[in-house]
């Protein structure tokens, strides 16, 4: 399912709500506890040293082999833009077999040899992630499947891409790190916003000192996902349940991830804490007023996550962040998308720019006149990617330089520390706003070493 706006569609989705709660959201267990004190999360940065993955060269240099895990909306999207980088396709997985047929189609129809299918229950995955002629294994399921997958794949051997967010609790972060670093396997979450045009082409000029000495960023997931939750398919066999288990930011990374390679975070700098506190929660009460039966068993459902949380992050250096997410009402989508420093500012949706000094006063001016700052895989793939569509073209600029990245023997542009730190707000904000809105503080996962590189590669390609 194609769709205009960035929300992802992972895709292990079970066959009904009755088997939803039956299966997926036992392991959901831990989350409905109050979030873990401010002591616990401090002492989680006191981790033993072990060899790191930061600048890990994909080894040996070769054409991937992939396998997919999750074949609905998303799962398919993302094979369509692998078979458009000619990417070899060997297994698939659903619970839901006529969505791994379906796939499979596509990879036949693609001039590829038929893949092999895994759709016998929930824990199918594990036969796909043991088979010994794959690279490389995309997870694109709902959050609470993400670190069991990632971890059982990168102990057979393989790399492993996963959805947003990675992870859900401080744990499972470290859980991703701790694994990656002992079996000497990427963990890359699939933050396509990171590959956007426009976020992109302010990432090369924030690097090239356009905006002065940075300030300050802003970012947000605002998108009204109302019809999308309450659906009898899809992300609302899922999706909603998270509003009923905690309340903080249930989805961080869209806007987060760019303002983090904007401000060089874990390449220089990093996240020190975060403050965060949630509206009072009535989007989701109100929509199931006016359009759910009284007899339909989700009027049993207490959402609990507030309507518009909001979140203050600190870097090390003194920079700050407002980090935004609002899935429950009416809303233009929105990203925010804000980087400033001294020299100038950059907003998006839409897209304007201002520099000291610049024709027109305190107009805002386009970004149409910084074209020649556009990124090289814009310049080399942006026709292709445009064509194929995937949130205006980003999903195969991700997708092509992740295969170029294993093909030519590269690190990858987003590693493990980068998939933990970008999704730590999630159970970090929880944290905070259980304990009145404290400061919570980030883990180093990096172990220390987060001085070690000084830009995003993202910002750096030639």
């Amino acid at each position: 399912m194609n769709r205009d706006k960035n929300d992802e569609s992972p895709d292990l989705l079970p066959d009904s709500l009755d088997d939803l709660s039956r299966r997926n959201f036992l392991r959901l267990g831990s989350m409905t506890a109050v979030g873990m004190s401010l002591t616990t999360l401090h002492a989680e940065t006191a981790k033993p040293h072990t060899a790191t993955m930061i600048d890990v060269p994909f080894s040996p240099v070769k054409d991937p082999r992939i396998g997919i895990i999750g074949t609905g909306g998303r799962g398919t999207s993302l094979l369509e833009n692998l078979l458009a980088a000619d990417v070899k396709v060997l297994a698939l997985c659903d619970i839901v077999r006529e969505k791994a047929e379906h796939a499979q189609s596509l990879v036949t129809k693609a001039g590829q040899k038929s893949p092999e299918l895994y759709t016998n229950g929930d824990h199918a995955f594990e036969s796909l992630v043991a088979r010994d002629d794959l690279d490389l294994v995309i997870s694109a399921t709902p959050w609470n499947w993400h670190v069991e997958m990632a971890v059982a794949t990168m102990k057979h051997g393989k790399h492993v891409a996963v959805e947003v967010p990675a992870a859900t609790t401080i744990e499972d972060c470290w859980k991703l790190v701790d694994t990656s670093e002992q079996t000497r396997r990427h963990c890359i979450m699939l933050e396509n916003c990171c590959y956007g045009y426009n976020e992109t082409l302010i990432l090369r000029m924030v690097h090239g000192g356009m905006f002065g000495d940075l300030l300050y960023g802003e970012g947000a997931y605002v998108h009204d996902l109302r019809d999308e939750l309450f659906s009898n398919k899809g992300e609302g066999l899922w999706r909603r349940t998270f509003h009923t288990l905690r309340d903080g930011n249930l989805y961080p990374t869209h806007g987060l991830g760019p303002v983090a390679n904007y401000m060089g975070i874990q390449r220089g700098d990093r996240f020190d804490y975060m403050v965060s506190m949630s509206t009072p929660q009535h989007g989701l009460e109100a929509y199931r007023k006016e359009h759910v039966p009284a007899s339909d068993p989700r009027w049993s459902e207490r959402y609990i996550n507030g309507d518009m949380n909001t979140s203050l992050i600190k870097t090390a250096k003194g920079l700050t962040i407002t980090l935004k997410h609002d899935t429950s009402n009416p809303h233009p989508y929105d990203r925010i998308n804000v980087i400033a420093g001294t020299k100038g500012v950059f907003a998006d949706y839409p897209p304007r720019i201002y520099f000291d000094g610049q024709a027109g006063g305190e107009a805002w001016g386009s970004i149409d006149s910084f074209k020649e700052h556009q990124h090289p895989l814009w310049k080399q793939e942006g026709e292709i990617a445009k064509k194929l569509g995937g949130h205006g073209g980003m999903d195969y600029i991700m997708l092509y330089r992740l295969m170029q990245c294993m093909r030519e023997g590269l690190a990858p542009d987003m590693d493990v520390y980068d998939a933990a730190m970008w999704s730590a707000p999630g159970p970090l904000s929880k944290a905070s706003i259980a304990n009145g809105s404290a400061p919570a503080k980030f883990p180093d996962f990096t172990r220390g070493l987060w001085q070690k590189r000084s830009a995003s590669q993202i910002a750096t390609q030639s």
